[in-house]
């Protein structure tokens, strides 16, 4: 059985230790906003902070997460207002919006441990996301303004 903590509330699973947390969180916890892109840590789009760093849920095993804290979209903010989320909605950054999730959370963790990265940071925290429909330019104003307000 592995205990774990999703946005601060202690779950419990009890099944196939090799089933992904992805689907942990989405099928048992009905917890969508973690979306499901390529299912080979190849796009971000399943990504989430396990102890405050930035995982593939696509492919993190379930016996992998025993004991440790998983924050998702839907635990970033309660109300949807951190920082990233605001500077997203204000730039209009999304366009068909699959992957922002993703990017977000991965955005979340650069700022965490550089509040003030370059751009040649973000572009390298960055790298490995997909964006289908190509709003990179506004993802990386986006990062760049929640920066300033102390994301």
């Amino acid at each position: 059985m592995a205990s774990l903590t999703v946005n601060g509330t202690a779950r419990q699973y009890d099944g196939d230790a090799d089933m992904p947390l992805l689907w942990f969180l989405r099928d048992q916890l009905q917890m969508t906003g973690t979306k499901f892109g390529c299912g080979q840590a190849l796009c971000g789009a399943c990504t989430v902070h396990m102890d405050g760093a930035p995982v593939r849920a696509c492919v993190t095993p379930m016996g992998a997460v025993s004991g440790r804290s998983i924050v998702t979209i839907e635990g970033l903010d309660a109300n949807g207002r951190h920082p990233l989320q605001l500077a997203w909605v204000e730039l209009g950054v999304p366009q068909c919006g699959y992957c922002q999730s993703g990017q977000i959370m991965q955005a979340a963790a650069l700022l965490k441990n550089n509040a003030r990265p370059s751009e040649a940071d973000i572009e390298t925290a960055m790298s490995g996301h997909i964006c289908r429909c190509g709003t990179y330019t506004r993802i990386k104003a986006a990062i760049q303004q929640a920066a300033t307000k102390g994301a």
